[in-house]
Parts: structure tokens; sequence; C-alpha cells
């Protein structure tokens, strides 16, 4: 039996692959880069990591050999087309395992720009003749305090994001598809139909829904507009998401208070496109979850999972066949989720 493994561009590092050597002594690890990943795959009993490349999906769920995938990130896209959907191939994911860092990435954007930190930054790298160069100015700032948040889309990230936000907001509102288990820190959770109600009242919009056909998109021009007058968009789950033209009009006519985002579609965002310029918004290049421990992390999912997996026991952030079609473990009770049992499990002190 092989086991491809793939966590970034280079190959996986000796340490990680000790760890799940040792976990499951009787597999052939192979190790790969993204380069050689696709080819790869069609060796592959099992799979564990992310292909950040054209995979030909459909060719290797014909060819009937790959059996699970533990993906190393927690946003499925890269791999739930609809013949892996279709499939009988388990799928489980890293949904909750950057779910701390995701989230005080996104606070610190938000923060950043209610301070007006940008301003500031860019006053202090003025260059020695520049009317700024080590000028001491004051200029206006906002306060998180106070404002109504709304998150959209209440799984790892989203909940931990309800919890690091939660000294600032006056009151925090949360739509998700499966509006149950409403965490203390969140004071409305309502289903996801009522989006539009949650535009309207927040002050802060936080994204943390996956992406996938449902949402692709969700936020266009006409659904921008719903928000409210002078509101902030937060966006640390997919580019796709926002449409970035409607997102740069938006803000730039004034509705939009301002943006900041993790990521962009499409991404890399051209040097030309609109939002670089606009002093209202803060982009960062998708690094929120670069932490240096991270892999350790998805080595302490996967092993735990192996184990389960060879004992018959239920797997953790596995997808049930809605969650292949929508693209993240349900919290229905049934589905051990990660965000749930990482301290017990977890190996970093």
């Amino acid at each position: 039996m092989n086991l491809v493994v793939c966590f970034r561009e280079t190959p996986v590092d000796e340490k990680h692959i000790a760890r799940i050597a040792s976990a499951w002594p009787d597999v052939r690890i192979i190790n790969t880069d993204q380069k050689g990943i696709a080819e790869a795959l069609f060796e592959a009993d099992y799979f564990c990591g992310h292909a950040k490349v054209p995979v030909p999906w459909d060719e290797i769920v014909a060819a009937g050999r790959l059996r699970w995938v533990q993906s190393s990130a927690a946003g499925m896209d890269w791999l739930l087309v609809p013949s892996v959907i279709g499939s009988d191939i388990t799928v489980t994911t890293a949904s909750g395992v950057l779910a701390d860092q995701v989230s005080e990435h996104g606070l610190a954007l938000t923060l950043a720009w209610h301070r007006n930190l940008r301003s500031f930054i860019l006053d202090q790298a003025a260059e020695p003749g520049n009317p700024d160069w080590r000028a001491f100015k004051r200029k206006p700032t906002r306060d998180l305090t106070e404002k109504t948040v709304g998150i959209v889309g209440l799984g790892g990230v989203g909940r931990r994001f309800s919890e690091v936000v939660r000294p600032f907001a006056r009151k925090i509102c949360a739509v998700d598809l499966y509006p149950e288990n409403k965490p203390g820190t969140v004071d409305e959770l309502w289903p996801a139909d009522r989006l539009d109600d949650l535009l309207a009242a927040c002050d802060v919009v936080f994204l943390s829904l996956p992406l996938c056909e449902a949402t692709r998109g969700i936020f266009g021009r006409e659904r921008l507009a719903r928000m409210k007058k002078g509101a902030l968009l937060v966006n640390m789950a997919r580019g796709p998401l926002v449409d970035s033209g409607a997102l740069a009009e938006s803000v730039a006519s004034g509705h939009l208070a301002g943006a900041v985002m993790d990521v962009t579609s499409p991404e890399p965002l051209p040097p030309d496109h609109p939002l670089w310029d606009l002093p209202q918004v803060l982009i960062t290049p998708h690094v929120g979850g670069q932490i240096r421990w991270r892999f350790d992390d998805v080595c302490d999912i996967f092993c735990e999972n192996v184990r389960r997996y060879r004992a018959g026991e239920p797997l953790i952030n596995r997808l049930s066949p809605e969650g292949k079609r929508l693209g993240f473990p349900l919290r229905n009770g049934e589905t051990p989720l990660w965000i749930d049992l990482k301290q017990r499990y977890s190996t970093r002190s």
C-alpha cells in the first residue's frame, strides 16, 4: 500500500515523515513535491497533503485505487470536483487545524484597519526629503470596541474568531448552513437564509465559509450593496467568494468604509488591480496560516486519524456525502471535529 504525502512546494520534512511512518509502519511512503504530485497520485492508495497544481482527478477516480485523502488544508476546493464528490473515496479535512492562526490574523488586520496603522506605517517609511519624513502627524482612527460583528460561516475559524473578537464587540451575529450548537461567544446564530439580515446589521463582516459552487461569487455587486453603509468586509476564507471588481467599486464609492483580506481573486492579485490603490484596503498574501509549526499540527490530526482508520473508529473531520458537496465536515453530533479535540491530541506544549 502506498501513501503519498505532499504538504507544500518542497518534499515533506523528515521529522514529519518519521512520525507518519511510526503511526503507520505497514505503508510505503512516497514523499513528493508539488511538481510530482499529479503523477504520484496515480500510485496512491492514500494521500495526505494539499495539491496546489492541477490534478487529473477524473482519471484518478476512474483508476479506482485511491481510498482516502487527508487534506492538510481546511479549504477543499482543490479536491472536491464532481468525480471525487460522487466517488466512495474517504475525505477528511484539516478544518480547525489553523483556526487560531487565521483568526488572529483576521483580528490583527481588523484592528490595524480601525487604528489606521497603514497610514502611520507609510509615514514611518517615508524617505529623507519627503515632507512626511519623520513627521509627527496625528490622523483619525476608528474603534472596533462596541461594534456589531457578523460572522459568515461558523465552522472552526468562525467559532475561534468569535472568541478572539468577543472582548471588543458589542454584539456578535453569525449565519451558518447548520445553525446548531451556538457557542456562548455568539449572541445570535441564524440560518444561512438570513445572510442579508446580518449584512444590514453589522459594522464588521467576517467571511469564514468554504468555497464551493453555492458560495462562489456570493459577495457580488448586489450583495455588497446590502451591507450596512460604512461597514468593513474581512475575508479570511477564499478569494473567489468576493467579486474583487465590485468590492473595489463599493469601497471607492464610499458605501463600504473599507476591506481587509488575506485572500484575493485572482490570487495573486495583479499589480494593476484597483484594490491595491485604495488606502481603505489592507491586503496580505494568504499568510494567515503560515506558522512554523503548522505541519506539526497536520501530523497530529493525520496520525490520530491513522490510528482511528486502522482501528475502524470514526475519523475526525470526515466529510459525509453532503459534506463533500458543501466542502466542510458537518457539526451533526456524528462526526468528531478537530476544533473540539485538538487540545487532546496536540503534541505541542
